[in-house]
Order: structure tokens, then sequence, then C-alpha cells
């Protein structure tokens, strides 16, 4: 499970963990209008995980994706890529439950600014909060 510290006001930073629901060669959805529209997770940037176990990535989390569909400049290569949403149900802070009806991602540059102008479909709080930039441009914000 992800964990990522949230700060409450006057209070201690709570621990937040979201299920890892989306494994390495799972198809997701590019949901910006850059080019790519099916990617393949190749890897998850930043995991430490233990010996033997396949690498899952969650909402917010930078991913390496191999563009499997979409414009001549972008199939057959490696892209940077913010998972978005996801299918699998996960639990925030607040207690409420969430899931969404698609895994997608949206193609970023080195810095985690998105390489398209406009984002499509929904995208969760979660990510917007690691990725500031990818809200500036995000239609619906769950």
């Amino acid at each position: 499970m992800g964990q990522r510290r949230v700060k409450v006001s006057g209070k201690r930073p709570l621990t937040i963990k979201t299920t890892r629901g989306l494994n390495t060669g799972s198809r997701i959805k590019c949901i910006d209008n850059s080019g790519a529209k099916i990617c393949e997770i190749a890897a998850i940037k930043g995991y430490h995980g233990v010996r033997g176990r396949a690498p899952r990535a969650t909402i917010g989390d930078m991913v390496f994706v191999a563009v499997k569909s979409g414009t001549p400049e972008y199939r057959k290569k490696l892209a940077k890529a913010v998972i978005t949403s996801m299918r699998k149900e996960f639990r925030r802070a607040d207690g409420t439950r969430i899931k969404f009806e698609e895994n997608t991602c949206v193609i970023v540059d080195d810095e985690g600014g998105p390489k398209g102008s406009e984002v499509k479909a929904a995208i969760a709080k979660e990510a917007i909060e690691r990725w500031n930039k990818i809200g500036k441009v995000a239609r619906i914000v769950v």
C-alpha cells in the first residue's frame, strides 16, 4: 500500500494508505489530448517493494508507460504518465470509498506538467494533491 502524509490543521500528519490496484502490464486509457490513446504500464517510478513481488501502482503515482495506440509520434515509445483514476475501490481519509469506471492516466513531462492542454475525464483529487499542474487543465475533479 502506498503511504502519503497529509497535514491536518493543528494535528500531526496522518498517513493515508491507498490500495495499489494496477500491476505492471496493465492497460490504461490516456485521457488527455497529447496523442496517446491506450498505454501499458512498464514500470513504477520510486517503487520499493519486496523481492519477488510484482510492482503495483495507485492513484497519483508516476509510471513509465509504453504507448500501444495513438498518433505515430507516440506509438511504440516510452513515456511518463500519472495515474488519475482506477477501477479498484480505495478508501479516503474521511472514510468514504471511491472507485471509477476505468483505469486512466495523463502523459506528463519530467517535472510532472501535462503534455496535453486538456483532460477529458474525471480525475481523483489524490492525483491533484500530488501533481498540481494536472489540476489546472482538468475539467472535473472527484
